[in-house]
């Protein structure tokens, strides 16, 4: 699929900051593991997403194997502004997974915030943000060996139960010349406790570069009162968009449209059968009574979705 664009990548590249420059709250879909795929993206970019991020790829298997690269990244012509997430621990590991999706991609983010135990067990994710020079180190690389000042090359990070030591973080990335930088109030601890707030916004108060705020935001509504309780330049958004892919456009819960959409999408993409179940399983889930989800939930095919949305819905 990457060959697929080739030729026509010049003209569909586009520079994310532009979006940050526009005066608007940038509007983004979060990275998600299994879920942020290009049949997805494509679908929350008709409902007023500005900005989509790919689920996090290890970076050290994206540049050594091709294998990795064909089933891990797939894009099109429509699928921009797109920034590609990579979990890295070495520099010039980053920068080569950096140049190979350079041509295809509107820029790279760093992950700083997975708090998965695997993924800080090999030295990625929310451990990098104890590891300020390292991250300074990786995005001054990048910035130095990508010949496209356009490229964006962002972090996402969590916060410190110490503040100070997330500004420092955030300062020294800035220094090395980080386009943005992605706040999840929380702590690597912190799983379902109340996002802090309050901290995004002494960061963003810290920074000259823009902030993004990233969690527990599942309406448009909550989405306003972030950005005003943060005076966050973006708001990014993972759970709240896999309920309702149509949240960004302001409606409380998903249009029927929407899931006419997704499989349209879904099937012209030829997403995998569990893949497209679970996407219609979360948007359902507030539409749909106990006794539907025990039958829609189980359905095995899809010729047996089409079937219960036709009948029940007329999708």
């Amino acid at each position: 699929m990457i060959g697929d664009i080739r030729e026509t990548k010049e003209c569909q590249l586009k520079d994310p900051m532009d979006l940050f420059h526009s005066g608007q709250v940038v509007k983004i879909c979060a990275p998600m593991v299994r879920y942020s795929k290009l049949a997805f993206r494509t679908l929350v970019r008709k409902y007023s997403c500005d900005l989509c991020y790919t689920p996090m790829i290890v970076a050290a298997d994206f540049v050594r194997s091709a294998k990795a690269r064909d089933s891990e990244f797939t894009t099109n012509k429509g699928d921009h502004p797109l920034i590609v997430q990579f979990a890295a621990k070495e520099a010039q590991v980053l920068c080569d997974a950096a140049r190979i999706i350079c041509p295809f991609a509107d820029g790279i983010d760093l992950n700083c915030g997975c708090p998965q135990r695997w993924a800080i067990s090999e030295g990625y994710g929310a451990c990098l943000i104890n590891k300020p020079e390292l991250v300074k180190d990786m995005v001054r690389h990048v910035r130095s060996q990508i010949d496209n000042p356009k490229f964006s090359i962002s972090i996402k990070i969590r916060i410190h139960e110490d503040l100070k030591r997330t500004v420092d973080l955030c300062q020294k990335a800035e220094a090395a010349g980080v386009s943005w930088i992605t706040v999840h109030g929380r702590s690597i601890e912190e799983r379902h406790q109340p996002v802090h707030y309050d901290a995004i916004k002494i960061i963003k108060q810290s920074m000259s570069i823009p902030v993004v705020a990233n969690g527990d935001i599942k309406t448009l509504k909550d989405a306003e009162n972030i950005h005003h309780l943060t005076e966050a330049d973006g708001i990014m958004v993972a759970r709240g968009l896999l309920a309702n892919p149509a949240m960004f456009a302001g409606y409380e819960e998903t249009p029927f449209q929407c899931i006419q959409d997704w499989v349209d999408i879904a099937l012209e993409h030829g997403t995998p059968f569990t893949c497209f179940h679970h996407h219609l399983m979360y948007m359902m889930e507030r539409i749909t009574s106990k006794q539907e989800k025990k039958v829609f939930n189980v359905l095995s095919s899809t010729s047996a979705i089409l079937d219960y949305l036709n009948d029940h819905y007329g999708v």
